[in-house]
């Protein structure tokens, strides 16, 4: 996949859907000014591979193919737009505030939330399924990339924990068990997703927090992505638990985006607190990313990307011509 610049819209919760999960028109409001505004990549929000799976019960979905209609009229209004489109597919686990049962690896609630229903082996195995079922109908839907959220304390993030995961089945236990429910879905959904098309995973790449997942757990765990067919990995950190324990500096997540970089070889991400050109300029140029994963930054003004290539003295491919003399020098009339 080859993007027109390294700029990327990160998955951000809109709460936008119906409650049936489906595409609505401010989602075209919302993607359409970034796609109009010059960004390379627009990642969707969590989407849910199953109901349960719902942060809110506004949250788009991709567990029927009733969905997938929706899905497809945005991916090709991006294209239409000249840029690429990937989904984030997504279970929150004990995160989730939209379902009066919710699930987790084990029976521990995250923060003041409900207890949660700790999955047995089969509700696992089956929500391994649900995934692939998912890549599938966004194969569909047209996307360019896929990106698997295993951070943020989700649920695939609750499994890698041992703060989160206590149990004592095949999913549980040792870092190798606990990895199992992710390596599992990596390679269901890498069956059905195209070999020419990225597949990527979200991380938090250490806990923040005693007896959480480390630095090092993280290398061991993305090397074993790599060997399953992962083509990125978009490093952030925390959220095990809530609060984020550290200091947040611009661009304060690109250590780890860096790191896994250098330790295994595979072209990275990075979020955090990256608002200006330079930072993002900086991440880049300095090797801690291949991509910037903008956020708050491009809800606060859609043509950040006009404004960053202005200051670098460069003209944007953008499918509304009129747009690109933002980028050139300043001209009197109208």
């Amino acid at each position: 996949m080859t993007l027109k610049n390294r700029v990327a819209m990160s998955p951000m919760l809109m709460y936008m859907a119906g409650d049936d999960g489906k595409v609505t028109d401010r989602h075209f409001v919302h993607y359409g000014a970034r796609f109009l505004g010059g960004v390379g990549l627009v990642m969707t929000e969590v989407v849910a591979v199953d109901p349960r799976g719902r942060i809110s019960g506004h949250d788009l979905g991709l567990w029927s193919d009733g969905q997938i209609r929706g899905l497809q009229r945005l991916t090709a209004f991006a294209h239409d737009c000249g840029t690429k489109i990937g989904i984030q597919l997504a279970h929150a686990g004990r995160k989730s505030a939209s379902q009066e049962i919710i699930v987790g690896p084990s029976a521990l609630p995250y923060g003041d939330f409900p207890v949660p229903h700790e999955l047995s082996t089969r509700e696992v195995q089956e929500l391994v399924v649900a995934y692939r079922d998912a890549a599938v109908r966004a194969v569909h839907a047209g996307f360019d990339c896929l990106e698997i959220h295993a951070g943020h304390g989700y649920l695939l993030h609750e499994f890698l924990s041992p703060i989160t995961n206590q149990r004592s089945d095949e999913y549980g236990g040792s870092a190798t068990d606990r990895a199992k429910f992710a390596l599992d879905v990596i390679t269901e959904v890498r069956a059905v997703w195209p070999d020419d098309k990225p597949l990527m995973v979200r991380v938090s790449a250490e806990d923040c927090i005693e007896g959480g997942l480390t630095l090092e757990d993280t290398d061991d765990l993305v090397k074993d992505f790599i060997s399953l067919g992962v083509d990125l990995i978009d490093a952030s950190s925390g959220n095990i638990a809530p609060g984020y324990v550290g200091d947040i500096f611009p661009g304060y997540q690109a250590k780890y985006s860096r790191r896994i970089r250098k330790a295994c070889g595979i072209p990275t991400a990075t979020v955090g607190s990256i608002s200006t050109p330079e930072v993002a300029e900086m991440v880049v140029s300095s090797g801690s990313a291949d991509l910037v994963f903008l956020g708050r930054a491009l809800l606060r003004n859609p043509f950040w990307a006009l404004g960053a290539a202005k200051a670098a003295g460069v003209e944007l491919d953008l499918p509304i011509p009129t747009y690109a003399r933002a980028t050139g020098p300043y001209e009197r009339g109208f």
